[in-house]
């Protein structure tokens, strides 16, 4: 915690509030999300039906928002669709606290997910103008504050559980209400990536999406990396089924631990991968490594027999998830700068936007791909099929990646150096 410490104090003012607002967000959004579909089926009784309606309209409202919420950002400025979606958040947990109907709850859920589309583009575009030629570091700081309130939200959660579902979301709102009172007092107006960068263009909307959709090296970039949010999806899915399997009853415990285990590992090695990778390879090579590692991190599961078990199980479950979330953090703050990089540093809230957007769609595909192989492997006691067709994924994508570099359509930022042969 002194490394990340002395790390964000060299960045300045506005960028530690970002970081520290993101630390915040999360912490808020996972002391409620995980137990919301408990709520709405036990604590409301509402069909299983409902419930998946709630949930996928959250998801909905958020990952086919994003790009509005970039272009929004690009259009006005940073600040206000940050301080716009914390508002709305505030208003949409206090809702789901309080509300008992369906179209309350669809209303409510509606809400947190397009206030999630307004923020995620412009805190990063934001935190991306902030940092400069620093931004690699940065986002490898902002993305332990992001781990660190995945790790601890949860937690707060249960004991906030022993009261009731209402404290659980009135205190989440709470959060958000103090959030967007700090930025309004303390976050202030940007609109432009760096003093050298072209001003947004004043045409239509249109106009604005045809510019990021004729990036055509962007777009490419984009679909190299779907796998990579399939891949890291699976903590909240192929795993959790895997450690159903192996314990039965006992597989929610072990599907907890594996989940902090996997924020736990970001969080403690997100700075020393970071800069070990600036040292070692370049940002291209970072990427395409890290994502073939995202790969290799099932394989010791499609290693496993249907004899196989429980603790051999268990061990490769864990192994799983610690390769998965290191390699995640290796190729985190690549990612987030190569997205600028590849925007020319123009648009980069509608290019975040529509790149959180395509990723979604990805992830989408993919859970549907899973939950198919899952499904045929339990059937035929062949479980390996799952596991070897996400590490195909991780490898195809590594491939992808690797050829855009090796055709020139993943550009070096102006101050990279190659690392020296050694």
């Amino acid at each position: 915690m002194k490394a990340l410490w002395r790390q964000t104090r060299t960045f300045s003012p506005t960028a530690r509030l970002l970081m520290a607002n993101q630390f915040a967000i999360n912490l808020a959004f996972y002391m409620l999300m995980p137990y919301l579909a408990t709520h709405l089926s036990d604590g409301l009784g509402l069909a299983a039906w409902a419930v998946g309606l709630v949930l996928g309209i959250r998801n909905l409202s958020q990952q086919g928002m994003f790009l509005i919420g970039g272009t929004l950002a690009d259009r006005y400025g940073y600040r206000a669709p940050i301080i716009a979606g914390c508002l709305l958040r505030t208003a949409g947990f206090a809702l789901l606290g309080w509300a008992d109907s369906l179209p309350a709850l669809l209303a409510a859920s509606a809400a947190t997910g397009f206030a999630g589309a307004l923020f995620n583009p412009a805190v990063r575009a934001y935190l991306a103008a902030e940092a400069g030629e620093r931004r690699v570091d940065a986002f490898a700081a902002f993305n332990v504050y992001y781990q660190a309130g995945m790790l601890l939200g949860p937690i707060v959660g249960v004991a906030l559980l022993t009261l009731d579902f209402t404290a659980v979301c009135t205190t989440a709102a709470a959060i958000f209400a103090a959030l967007t009172a700090l930025q309004w007092r303390a976050l202030p107006p940007r609109r432009t990536q760096s003093a050298g960068e072209e001003a947004a263009p004043r045409g239509s909307v249109l106009a604005q999406w045809r510019t990021v959709a004729a990036n055509r090296p962007f777009l490419l970039f984009s679909a190299a990396m779907i796998g990579s949010y399939i891949l890291t999806f699976q903590v909240y899915l192929a795993l959790p089924l895997a450690a159903d399997l192996a314990l039965g009853s006992d597989g929610t415990k072990a599907t907890t631990a594996l989940f902090v285990l996997s924020a736990a590992v970001a969080v403690a090695g997100q700075l020393r991968l970071t800069a070990w990778a600036k040292r070692t390879w370049t940002p291209a090579q970072s990427l395409v490594r890290g994502l073939a590692a995202m790969g290799a991190a099932f394989l010791p599961l499609a290693a496993l027999t249907p004899d196989t078990g429980a603790p051999a199980r268990l061990l490769a479950l864990a192994l799983a998830v610690a390769v998965l979330a290191a390699a995640g953090a290796v190729v985190y703050p690549f990612e987030m700068d190569t997205v600028v990089t590849l925007s020319g540093n123009r648009l980069v809230a509608t290019h975040y936007g529509l790149y959180n957007t395509v990723s979604g769609l990805g992830i989408t595909l993919g859970n549907l791909a899973v939950g198919a192989l899952w499904g045929y492997g339990t059937h035929h006691r062949a479980l390996y099929l799952p596991w070897l067709t996400l590490a195909a994924t991780g490898l195809l994508c590594a491939a992808a990646l690797h050829r855009l570099a090796r055709t020139g359509r993943l550009p070096r930022p102006a101050a990279e150096t190659v690392p020296a042969a050694a």
